[in-house]
């Protein structure tokens, strides 16, 4: 007998999205099975939520739909959490305001999740579309089908389950601190290997949109090839992996109920972002001779030797150098 799917909140996440909340909208009223669906637009101050109720005049489908609105702009991380505690579902599937889902990615999420009861998020590879809906790389961002802590400790990339393709147990946000910080990628998919299984599907389930306003793409920033470009690129990076670290630790201060294993494989991948983040930040403001100690520490952990060895090659070069390309 197949097993009853759990129950599930779209979160059709919005900001500054007035020219594809329609689009993105529709996509979650074709989900082929029935969902509590809120939209919500972070007070992006455009008429996102005018087109989201003009899109729902006249319904009378089988998804619950709210519409509404932050009483001032929170940010990515603190919508999530505010959401976390208006959602019903145990289920929280992701919908950003400017992509668009196939219609069976919802059960087919949910399924994963019914087969697997550890698994706390499941993603998925996404097609990448330019802003006009064309496709520009099918079947792409995705993960292995299943990540745990010690593949994220070799894998030294710092890698993560695409934010947007992510459904997620609602108990990662309401049993653990809430999210601090501007991206959740990594934060939630840090949580998910701590307190349980981390899954993607090796399915493209949505169109993953790319252009000016991702936030992926601003803090990864390469339109400047000189210095300036390189340096306010490195600043960001180092200043997310800050708040990721932060975020483990908290989630670990707070969760002393998880196994010990688990907890101490936690406390090593907060301690790989930071010791990424210090890298990054000796490079950028530290004399050379300062840089030692950071990169050192980096030859140590399994996953960062290849960075540190790249790294340790600046120290032939003047500073300037490091943005060309």
């Amino acid at each position: 007998m197949a097993q009853a799917l759990p129950s599930a909140t779209i979160l059709v996440i919005a900001y500054r999205n007035e020219a594809t909340i329609a689009e993105a909208l529709r996509s979650a009223l074709a989900q082929t099975v029935p969902c509590e669906i809120i939209v919500s637009d972070d007070s992006g101050g455009d008429r996102t939520l005018d087109v989201a109720r003009e899109v729902m005049a006249g319904y009378e489908g089988p998804h619950r739909v709210t519409i509404r609105g932050t009483p001032r702009n929170f940010g990515l991380c603190a919508h999530l959490t505010e959401l976390a505690q208006l959602a019903t579902g145990e289920i929280l599937v992701c919908f950003a305001g400017d992509d668009a889902s196939y219609p069976q990615r919802v059960e087919k999420l949910l399924a994963r999740f019914a087969e697997n009861p550890a698994a706390q998020i499941v993603g998925s590879h996404v097609d990448d579309v330019d802003a006009t809906g064309k496709l520009l790389q099918a079947r792409t961002r995705g993960t292995p089908e299943s990540i745990d802590q010690r593949w994220l400790l070799r894998r030294g990339k710092l890698a993560a389950v695409l934010g947007a393709s992510m459904a997620i147990r609602r108990t990662l946000l309401t049993e653990f601190p809430p999210l601090e910080g501007k991206v959740e990628d990594n934060m939630l998919t840090l949580r998910a290997v701590l307190a349980g299984d981390c899954h993607c599907l090796p399915d493209a389930l949505l169109a993953y949109r790319r252009h000016d306003n991702n936030l992926g793409d601003w803090v990864f920033d390469r339109s400047g090839h000189d210095y300036a470009g390189f340096e306010r690129r490195q600043r960001r990076i180092l200043a997310m992996y800050r708040e990721i670290a932060a975020d483990q630790r908290r989630c670990l201060e707070a969760r002393t109920d998880l196994p010990v294993d688990r907890r101490r494989l936690g406390a090593q991948l907060a301690d790989m972002y930071a010791l990424e983040a210090d890298m990054r930040e000796a490079i950028l403001d530290r004399p050379r001779r300062e840089w030692l100690g950071p990169l050192w520490a980096g030859f140590r952990h399994p996953g960062l030797r290849r960075k540190s060895a790249e790294r340790a090659l600046k120290l032939l070069f003047p500073r300037k150098v490091f943005g060309r390309g």
